[in-house]
């Protein structure tokens, strides 16, 4: 009889194939392909490496495969491609184990079993999968082969736990993806813890969901405004930025236009007399000028009429009548005169002088 497997189911329309995600070990189509695997014809690893296997080669992995990632899907693909004709069956390990084991997952058992089921290269589960597998577990599942790791993986009881498997040639190992384990996502998660409370807050979940107080949460959406207006900003500025040449080009466009229309407007000829024209201004402005004569006085030394002897006639006095001078005493009043007209004389002197 033909050897069941997940066939295609191809569609006389379509020449696309559709495939079912992997059966669990308990179901019908796993239970028939057990049956039909033929578990007396034993398969050496020589007999499997060269292709010369009378049936499909049976190979186990297992693991936990929490927030399933290309590093668990890089191993199934090895496992699957180790040999030419492989029927991979992966065990899953179940929450209790898991957690007395290794420590708290971040996704259930059923969440895990459905992730690695809906795998290309995975042809069946097995939920709950044992720690160790034993001599019972290999009969039962008709196992032909395990892959893994070679790292040793140590339980209470062994420093390995595929130690025997390898002994007996029934191991193939694959190798691990460096830089991404789920250790890593987690770590990631923790140190980013903020920047995800955050982003959840935004799409909806409440305080209660993220297991935060109520002045956390009134905190956090605060910080998300915050950062919504700094990236609003920033990328005001980033096009401001792109604009920046064009603002510049245009500006030195518009500034030879304003120079070649004020000279065609003037012209250098009318530039030139408008700089001298406010050139002398400027120097009339600055240079000193006598002060304007007060009406009644003489200009010049012709609108005077000397004596015969030369002498100037003397300048009328200050006061309208002599007969009424200020109230004060004869030799200040001599001296009031004497001084009011000093300064004729001393013009005078100079003058002859």
């Amino acid at each position: 009889m033909p050897h069941l497997t997940r066939r295609p189911a191809w569609s006389k329309l379509q020449e696309s194939s559709t495939w079912l995600e992997a059966p669990f070990s308990d179901e019908l189509l796993a239970h028939r392909n057990r049956e039909l695997c033929d578990y007396t014809q034993r398969i050496s690893y020589e007999m499997a490496r060269s292709g010369r296997a009378p049936r499909p080669v049976r190979v186990y992995a297992d693991g936990i495969y929490d927030l399933f990632h290309q590093g668990h899907a890089r191993q199934l693909m090895q496992a699957k491609n180790v040999f030419s004709n492989v029927y991979l069956i992966v065990g899953v390990c179940s929450d209790r184990m898991t957690h007395s084991k290794k420590g708290r997952t971040v996704m259930n058992e059923v969440e895990r079993y459905e992730a690695v089921r809906h795998c290309r290269y995975v042809d069946e589960i097995v939920r709950d999968a044992p720690w160790e597998v034993d001599e019972d577990f290999m009969e039962r599942h008709k196992i032909d082969f395990i892959a893994h790791d070679d790292i040793p993986y140590g339980s209470d009881d062994s420093n390995d736990i595929y130690a025997k498997w390898k002994a007996k040639g029934m191991f193939v190992a694959t190798e691990r993806t460096e830089g991404v384990s789920t250790s890593d996502i987690v770590a990631r998660i923790v140190r980013d813890y903020d920047i995800y409370v955050r982003r959840n807050l935004a799409r909806g979940y409440s305080a209660k969901d993220l297991n935060i107080s109520y002045l956390s949460e009134k905190k956090i959406r605060l910080q998300n405004k915050m950062h919504e207006l700094k990236d609003r900003g920033k990328r005001v500025m980033d096009s401001i930025g792109e604009r920046k040449d064009d603002m510049i080009a245009k500006w030195e466009e518009k500034s030879r236009e304003f120079i070649e229309n004020f000279l065609l407007l003037f012209g250098k000829e009318r530039l030139t007399n408008i700089w001298h024209e406010s050139k002398g201004k400027i120097l009339n402005a600055l240079s000193t000028s006598e002060s304007p004569d007060p009406p009644g006085s003489p200009t010049s030394s012709e609108d005077f009429d000397f004596l015969e002897d030369g002498v100037p006639p003397r300048k009328a006095p200050r006061y309208e009548s002599r007969s009424a001078p200020p109230a004060c005493s004869s030799s200040n009043y001599s001296q009031l005169l004497y001084d009011d007209y000093s300064d004729e004389e001393d013009s005078f002197a100079s003058a002859q002088s």
